[in-house]
């Protein structure tokens, strides 16, 4: 017995735009009153100045839901459009319930089809390549796909090496139907045998070789960018802007310089937002590209190539139209 095949849309293009970020700036001074390490120590090695921290009376659903209704403004829709809602986290403080569904009720849109995505900090890319194949197969209309994290809940904060780099925000895209292709294939891929250099330790706090992931990521991740400018049928010098996950600005140059090798061009705009938003895992890119709009180093049009790397190892990319 053959079943009924639902048929989607054509394509799916990005309908709308938004972030958060919490109130409270840290700089690299404050860091310094109670660590070992001053401000230029900390821009030497990750090129972050400043950073935001959500307080005790701030959640990764309070947060979602900031930015997932702001996207939806910026899309020009009303909660009852949206049918599914995905939010990319791996910071939530219990498993149970999820983030998704209490997002959704809260900002309202009734009976959504509501999940979360862990993949760390390729979880937004995973999650956006997820709602482009729901509207192309029929499953859903509208996707909210939100990346949210509250990192400063996970992070020792007398840990040096990981202090100085995490932060809270959420960053959120508006899916949608299109009859030109907007979103380009997922090309994502994982480093099981790499797990443990990335980890929760005493399953309280966020623990990573640093060198180790600056190893992988300055070699490993340029290749993905790559293939998945392959899978939108382009070449590396069609990419106006390059949006890699917030990790390390060190990590984000190497990334920039491969690509630059493999034809990408030399007036190609690249994301560092990670100067003032700090490592945000799965909101940084959707952070990231929103400010970047604010700013107007990114216009309506313009081919982006976004690429999520981290804990699993797993990574993945897409190049998507600027909305």
């Amino acid at each position: 017995m053959a079943l009924t095949q639902l048929t989607g849309a054509a394509a799916t293009r990005i309908l709308g735009v938004a972030s958060m970020q919490p109130d409270t700036i840290v700089s690299n001074d404050d860091l310094a009153k109670y660590l070992d390490t001053d401000d230029q120590w900390i821009r030497d090695r990750v090129g972050i100045v400043e950073r935001r921290f959500a307080g005790p009376d701030v959640s990764l659903v309070d947060m979602a839901v900031q930015a997932g209704s702001q996207a939806l403004e910026d899309a020009g829709l009303e909660p009852g459009e949206i049918d599914t809602v995905i939010v990319p986290n791996c910071t939530m403080p219990s498993p149970i319930p999820n983030a998704a569904a209490q997002v959704a009720d809260r900002i309202g849109i009734r009976a959504a089809g509501a999940f979360d995505v862990n993949a760390a900090c390729a979880g937004f890319c995973y999650a956006l390549g997820l709602a482009s194949d729901l509207i192309r197969t029929g499953s859903a209309g509208k996707v909210l796909v939100i990346g949210a994290e509250k990192l400063t809940d996970v992070v020792d904060p007398y840990d040096r090496a990981n202090a100085i780099i995490f932060a809270d925000g959420a960053g959120a895209m508006v899916v949608g139907p299109s009859e030109q292709a907007e979103i380009g294939p997922v090309s994502w891929g994982s480093a099981g045998d790499l797990v443990d250099t990335i980890y929760m330790r005493d399953h309280r706090y966020i623990y990573q070789e640093g060198q180790s992931v600056f190893r992988w990521a300055t070699t490993k991740i340029a290749p993905v960018a790559l293939r998945a400018v392959e899978a939108a049928g382009l070449s590396p010098s069609d990419i106006d802007v390059l949006i890699p996950h917030q990790a390390n600005l060190r990590i984000v140059e190497a990334i920039a310089k491969r690509m630059r090798v493999q034809g990408a061009r030399e007036d190609m705009v690249v994301a560092d937002d990670i100067a003032y938003s700090g490592n945000t895992s799965s909101a940084s890119i959707p952070m990231a590209l929103d400010h970047m709009r604010v700013k107007g180093q990114v216009r309506r049009g313009d081919v982006v190539l976004t690429v999520g790397f981290g804990a699993g190892l797993s990574y993945a990319g897409q190049v998507i139209i600027a909305p």
